[in-house]
This record gives structure tokens, sequence and C-alpha cells, in this order.
């Protein structure tokens, strides 16, 4: 598959010569000193909390990162490595909220909601990794990050993307993971969970915890990637060329960290780039900008020969009206034609802040849509059935002939969310629209094959381990 070009090559070198004048004049602030100090170790000049990173140190670095990555499941059988298996569909993260899917309020999510979720994303085909979609507001103290990962692992065997807080809550994931996998020789061995943070605050500032945990990572050789974050006339200047320019120089600063941790470090250009709507200040998310962004930085990404990916194909609308389906669907067809690898697409509403079943259900159909598109069309001599339509002729059908037979569960994406009855069968089956087509579907899935996936005994092990962690338990929806 050839992809579009937002840009073109000349735009792409200028942002490039840009990243680097910024890098080399202003760098970073960068707050956690052992970080100033492998920059400094490895030739960037060091003043007080502000790096500077000479070119010829940017050069050598970036051209350091391999051209993959793989993202590791506890089944093998899910493993996904980009670009190769591209697009990989991965859930957007972190919402605070969820709307109830008995009351169809919204309301604070609790642990019981990820199981639930995950059970859902391992059971919808369009979805290849979990990224933790909501928060658990009834995480006991200490207890945050498992509290949303104990779930998880019960409920999905896909890859899990991870964030973490501090070094304790880092040390307290490892665990569980280590004793899921049966030790942390065999965790290492087939790392199924994937770390990610924002190192990089935009403007042009490198923090303390998720430094530390990225290069926590990064020495170890487990599986961390980074996103940067401009927001275009708040963050960054509000211009997406200088937006561009900004988040490159971020991204450099980003993957040149973790190469000198440890070379050859694979990571993935990730990006969450919008344009702020300045009458309010509004996370726009799901503004046409922020897809337009993603796609020029997937041509910076091909520049560098890195895996890309981002927030993209995200949505501002409260409820799954006709914003929230063009808003997603504009911006992930975009992405997806100028050659990003990874879409955190999956479920969530109103700028990333409240996750709803049913726009996760209807994710999985766009997803299954996209990897179509990806799919391309096939121009083998089978597939151009010249000797076909010569033996049809005019006026001839193919409805019944093998070669119709043999593809049409195939060639064309068997939708199931959206309706293509005529308008009296729709009536008929009760006029429904697809937001209650969407819950429909995720209550038959919640009802079926809702066993933990992990064996009792584990089980056991897990909250020995971890007295008073939640309860973990797939709740019916009544």
């Amino acid at each position: 598959m050839s992809y579009a070009t937002f840009l073109t090559q000349e735009q792409v070198e200028r942002i490039h010569e840009v990243s680097l004048e910024i890098l080399e004049d202003a760098g970073l602030k960068v707050r956690y000193e052992p970080a100033r100090d492998l920059f400094k170790k490895h030739g960037c000049t060091v003043e007080e909390e502000r790096v500077k990173f000479p070119r010829a140190v940017v050069e050598k670095y970036r051209k350091m990162v391999p051209s993959s990555f793989t993202f590791h499941a506890r089944d093998p059988k899910f493993d996904k490595t980009i670009p190769r298996d591209s697009p990989v569909i991965v859930t957007a993260s972190s919402a605070p909220d969820i709307i109830d899917p008995v009351t169809g309020v919204e309301r604070r999510a609790e642990s019981a909601d990820i199981a639930r979720i995950a059970h859902l994303i391992n059971e919808l085909p369009g979805y290849d990794i979990f990224s933790i979609s909501t928060l658990a507001d009834d995480a006991p103290a200490g207890q945050f990050t498992i509290s949303r990962l104990y779930p998880s692992i019960k409920y999905c065997l896909k890859p899990i993307r991870v964030t973490t807080t501090d070094r304790k809550d880092t040390n307290s994931i490892m665990q569980m993971a280590y004793l899921v996998a049966g030790g942390e020789e065999a965790y290492k061995e087939h790392p199924f969970l994937t770390h990610h943070y924002c190192p990089v605050v935009s403007p042009l500032t490198m923090d303390n915890l998720s430094t530390e945990n990225v290069m926590y990572f990064a020495g170890e050789g487990l599986p961390v990637y980074p996103t940067i974050v401009p927001n275009a006339g708040l963050t960054s200047p509000m211009s997406m060329a200088g937006t561009l320019a900004q988040g490159n120089a971020e991204f450099l600063s980003a993957l040149m960290l973790m190469q000198m941790v440890k070379e050859g470090t694979p990571t993935i250009y990730a990006t969450l780039a919008t344009v702020a709507d300045m009458r309010t200040g509004a996370y726009t998310s799901g503004a046409i900008e922020c897809g337009m962004l993603h796609m020029a930085f997937a041509q910076l990404a091909r520049f560098y020969d890195v895996p890309c990916g981002g927030y993209i194909g995200l949505t501002n609308a409260k409820v799954n009206d006709a914003q929230a389906g063009y808003e997603t669907g504009m911006s992930a067809m975009g992405g997806l034609a100028s050659g990003m690898d990874m879409f955190n697409i999956g479920g969530l509403i109103d700028a990333l802040k409240t996750f709803d079943f049913a726009k996760a259900v209807i994710d999985d159909e766009v997803a299954q849509m996209m990897k179509r598109a990806k799919r391309g069309i096939n121009f083998s001599d089978d597939e151009l059935a010249v000797n076909l339509i010569k033996e049809i002729g005019p006026g001839g059908s193919y409805i019944v002939a093998k070669h119709t037979i043999s593809r049409m569960k195939t060639e064309a994406v068997m939708t199931k969310m959206a309706d293509r009855d005529p308008r009296t069968i729709w009536e008929k089956k009760g006029s429904t629209d697809i937001h209650a087509r969407a819950m429909k579907r995720m209550k038959e899935i919640m009802a079926s094959n809702s066993a933990p996936l992990i064996s009792p005994e584990l089980d056991e092990k897990l909250r020995a381990e971890f007295p008073g962690m939640v309860t973990g338990v797939l709740e019916p929806i009544e």
C-alpha cells in the first residue's frame, strides 16, 4: 500500500532542520537529574536544568532506533509487530469517568468496570491491544495501578498497555507481572505488558517520574514508548507548522534519552497533538486539525524509519451521535492513508474523559473497516477476473459464480453495527439506532465466555501478594 503525502519532502526536511535548531539553541528543561547526567555523558551541554543537544548528537542517536516495535501478549497468538501488522488498534485510555451501562448516566469509573471492558476488548476482533480504558476510583491507598492491571489480566489475553506513577508503583506492577508469568526470567522472555509515558511535557520540559520510568524500562530491555502532546495555542505555537517543529524536537529528545540508556531500544513515534479552541481553551481531540497533525507526524516517522501512532479517531462528542461518527471516521481514515501504524481509538468520548461501552463496540467496527482498507486491492489475475468477465458477458449475473461465492465473506466487511437493511425491515426489527445495537451486542458479549483467564491457583497467589486488593470480578449487567 502506498501512503498519502500530506507534506512535501521539502517540508519534512525543513521540520527536521528546525527541530535540530530548537534542540541546539533552546534545548529542554530536564528536571530529572540522572537524565541530565546521562545527556552530559553523551555530549550534550548542561547548565543547571537546561540541556542543549548538538545536532551531531541528535543525528547519531536518532539512527539507532529499530524500524519495528512489538507488543507482546500473554497468549503469543495475539502478539503484534508494527509496521508489519499495521494498523494495530489500541483502546484509548485512562478516562476518569464512564457511562453506566445500566442507567446511562455518567459516573466515576471503578475496577469492576475495567473487568467488563477487558472482557469486551478481549472478545471484539477489531482490537489488538488493551490500554486500560479507565481509572479505578475504588482503588485502595497504595494500589492505584494494580487495581487497574489486576482485572485487566483476569479478563484479557491480548497485549496490555499500562502506565505507572512512581517507582514504588512500578515495582508493584512488575511483581504482579512476574507472578503471572511464572517468574522474572519467564516474563522477560515474553513481556506481555507495554509501558507508556509522557516524559516530555510541552513546551520542551522533561519531567521527573515519567522520565525515571522510561529510563528504567529501557534499561531493563522491556517494551516502553513515549507520547508527545503539544497543544497549539497553549503549549506550542498557534500554528500547525510550529507545533510540528516543537513536537518533533520533543520526540527526538525522548528518542535520544532511550538510546543513551540502551542503544537499539525500540520505540514508537507516538503523538497526541491538537490545536486548542481558543474561544474556550477546549481540548480538541476530535478536531480535524488533530487528524492533520497526525498525518504530518506519520511522514516524519517515515523520514526517521520509526513506527508511528497516536491518539487519533477520538471525539469531543458527549454521546454516540453524528459528531462522534464524523470526528472518529475522518481523522482515523486520514491517519490510515498517511501510514500510521498504531491507533489509540477505542471507546472514549468527551475528549478522552469518559468511556462508553457502545462507542467501544462501534469503534471495533471502525477498526475492522480500517484493516480492510489497509489490506487494499489485490491485482492478481484471479482478482482482475478478466476471463470471468468475458464468460459472464454483457447482461449476465455474477451472483452464483464460484468466484463470487468464494469471496463473499472476505472481500467486504460484514458489518454488524452499520445497518444496511431496507427501511421496512429496519422498522420490523425495532427501528433501533446504532447506539442501541451496540449496547445489545455488548450485553451479549458480557453474557458469554466470561470465565477468568487466570487459574484459581494464580489468583490466590496474586491476592496473597497484594492484600486488600480489589475483587476484579466480572459482574453481570442486569
